[in-house]
């Protein structure tokens, strides 16, 4: 007989459901993962980490946190954990997980979507948020750049789930913005999409651009 892992999640924290407006809703578990520290401690230290970098217009940007893609067989049990219990409680084969580390509060993403995706009238994507508390920030996709009237900020602890769901990625945006945590967080992160409704069709963050894509003339001003 197969000895199984300890559980290392709670299948029954209480989910609270924020409806960002009629269609597009964030799922928030509190506590979900039982020892993040252990889980935290796993991914830093064993994770093989490297910069963000994308290529745009012949320079290539290193953006402020830490990515992984590892492979299933080198995570920590936890991990196949969350994502069986992803599987089960939404009904959905998620992709992933995706990791990114904010080795402090000064490493940060800004708003934007995931149109990588492509298809994102319906769309689910789960994060499990580990090691320091990090603002998670949401704000409407046509908003001004400066206006933060309509926006939404959840404080997101060591172990909580988060589950963007419905139109989440086409009507809204989200963030993590800067802080003052000197502790690094590391985020996992899974996706599904219904690849239903219209396509995205515009270039995915992390694809090379250059000089002439979509009719643009001469440098371009680096974030």
């Amino acid at each position: 007989m197969t000895n199984r892992a300890p559980l290392t999640i709670d299948r029954h924290a209480v989910v609270e459901r924020l409806w960002l407006d009629e269609t597009s809703w964030v799922d928030v578990v509190r506590r979900f993962v039982r020892e993040p520290a252990t889980l935290t401690a796993s991914l830093l230290d064993d994770v093989v980490w490297r910069p963000d970098e994308q290529f745009r217009y012949e320079v290539t940007i290193t953006s402020p946190r830490l990515i992984a893609t590892p492979r299933g067989e080198s995570l920590p049990a936890a991990v196949r954990q969350i994502e069986l219990h992803l599987a089960a409680t939404y009904r959905r084969r998620f992709s992933g997980p995706a990791l990114i580390q904010y080795r402090t509060g000064r490493d940060s993403v800004a708003f934007h979507r995931d149109r990588e995706m492509r298809w994102l009238d319906d769309t689910l994507i789960a994060i499990v948020s580990l090691g320091a508390t990090r603002p998670f920030a949401f704000r409407p996709v046509h908003s001004r750049r400066d206006d933060d009237t309509h926006d939404h900020r959840i404080d997101l602890n060591s172990g909580d789930l988060i589950v963007m769901g419905g139109r989440a990625q086409q009507d809204w945006l989200h963030a993590v913005p800067k802080c003052d945590a000197s502790e690094p967080r590391v985020s996992m992160t899974w996706r599904w999409t219904s690849r239903g409704g219209r396509p995205d069709s515009s270039a995915p963050y992390r694809g090379a651009r250059h000089f002439g894509d979509s009719g643009r003339v001469g440098p371009q001003r680096r974030n």
